[in-house]
């Protein structure tokens, strides 16, 4: 989960669990006041219509009677012993409304929601003896409608969901910002990483005015570094090609002389192992035909008579890679099997596989030699490793620690195994273009 949904998730439980919680707050404070101001309005109607009939001549009582059903729409019955009623549940708004009318009226009130089968907001009162029900608008008693607090709790809802938005997308923006930052320094851009360091958010500018003073030092340490690099490869190189043309001219013995020479070349190819894991340029990524990178790393080893290499590549797959660097990391990869990777009977047989699987370019390199320990595996690709078996040859032990670095440059993964049948694979996977 990203840092966006989990700021996300957080915030709009947090503001969803402060919205029920004021939404039942806030139903539990208005039902009381509302059904007292119902049983206030119901007891005044009562009282209005008692007052009326007592003091109302018997002729005029009709029309009194049929003027509250018209205006009011309060019906007047006379209330027999006989009749049945069900009065108001517990925990009801008519339930409260019938205390306070109760209390307002007296304790023979009597408050129902059904009289005699027929469904209403009942009140039964006295008047000098006699017993009445009045029948009045059962929607005096409605508390505010179900759809109405859906509505209500829906907008707050949506309102704090944008809200968490608005707040998450602020939190990260500068988290954001600090990661991109970032990748650009690992690919070796250090001018383009710069971050703002003049924010009125104080922590915030603290942390970018640190990662620029960070990368500042880290780009003198890079330029310090290729200058070294530079220096080196000029003041070794230089007298190897002086020890080299010493041998040419002055060692008569042809055998001693090749077997000088080819020291003098280990060492040649030892220095520029080192420069190139030294080295840490940005891959510059391309569509780049396999294939034809492949044949042209290929092509040194096809001449010799001591290898056989077989290539496997289906024309038209293209990759997205260096092409330079790929080239580098498959000549490494055939060395590295020419070099330790013989079979019994002293050739050395290469099988390249490549073909596209699982959203991935797969190139894999396989010679049939004596393979590894499986212990040693893992740390094949460690810089100066090399394992305790046939593959303990002079060398610098950078080989494969170049060839994982180059792969992680350009967005790939390297995979070493022993191969089925003995010797040993390694699969490059490389992005498609």
């Amino acid at each position: 989960m990203s840092l966006f949904w989990r700021n996300f998730l957080l915030l709009t439980g947090l503001l969803l669990l402060s919205v029920l919680t004021w939404f039942q707050t806030f139903r539990t404070l208005e039902q009381e006041p509302r059904a007292l101001q119902s049983a206030q309005a119901l007891a005044s109607l009562v009282n209005l219509t008692r007052a009326a009939l007592i003091y109302t001549d018997p002729v005029a009582r009709v029309a009194l009677v049929k003027t509250l059903v018209d205006e009011e729409n309060v019906r007047i019955a006379v209330r027999d012993e006989r009749d049945t009623y069900t009065p108001f549940e517990a925990s009801t708004p008519g339930h409260r409304v019938a205390a306070a009318l109760v209390e307002r009226l007296g304790p023979g009130t009597i408050v129902a929601r059904e009289v005699n089968g027929f469904d209403g907001l009942w009140i039964g009162f006295a008047i000098e003896g006699e017993k009445y029900w009045l029948l009045a608008d059962p929607s005096r008693l409605e508390a505010v409608r179900g759809r109405t607090w859906l509505a209500w709790l829906a907008t707050a809802l949506a309102l704090s969901m944008l809200g968490a938005v608005a707040i998450t997308r602020l939190i990260n923006q500068p988290l954001q910002r600090l990661a991109h930052a970032a990748a650009r320094i690992r690919d070796g851009d250090y001018e383009g990483a710069r971050l703002d360091d003049t924010l009125t958010t104080r922590e915030i500018a603290s942390v970018n005015r640190a990662f620029n003073r960070m990368a500042e030092q880290l780009a003198r340490a890079e330029a310090d570094r290729r200058l070294m690099l530079a220096g080196i490869s000029h003041d070794l190189r230089t007298p190897l090609a002086r020890l080299r043309l010493e041998i040419e001219m002055g060692v008569p013995d042809a055998s001693t002389r090749g077997r000088m020479a080819d020291d003098v070349a280990d060492v040649d190819t030892i220095i520029g192992q080192f420069l190139d894991y030294a080295r840490d340029q940005p891959a510059h990524l391309a569509p780049t035909a396999v294939a034809r990178v492949l044949e042209r790393a290929a092509a040194p080893y096809r001449q010799r008579d001591d290898v056989e290499l077989r290539v496997h590549a289906r024309e038209g797959l293209q990759a997205m890679a260096d092409a330079t660097a790929l080239q580098r990391v498959l000549t490494n990869l055939f060395e590295n099997a020419a070099r330790y990777g013989r079979s019994a009977d002293g050739r050395v047989r290469i099988d390249v596989q490549v073909e596209p699987r699982g959203g991935w370019i797969e190139v894999d390199v396989r010679d049939h030699g004596s393979g590894v320990p499986p212990q040693a595996l893992k740390r094949l690709t460690d810089p100066f490793f090399r394992a305790e078996s046939a593959r303990t040859t002079p060398g610098s032990g950078l080989g494969l620690a170049i060839v994982r670095r180059a792969l992680e440059r350009m967005g790939g993964e390297c995979h070493i195994r022993n191969a089925d049948g003995g010797g040993l694979g390694v699969m490059l996977r490389l992005r498609p273009a």
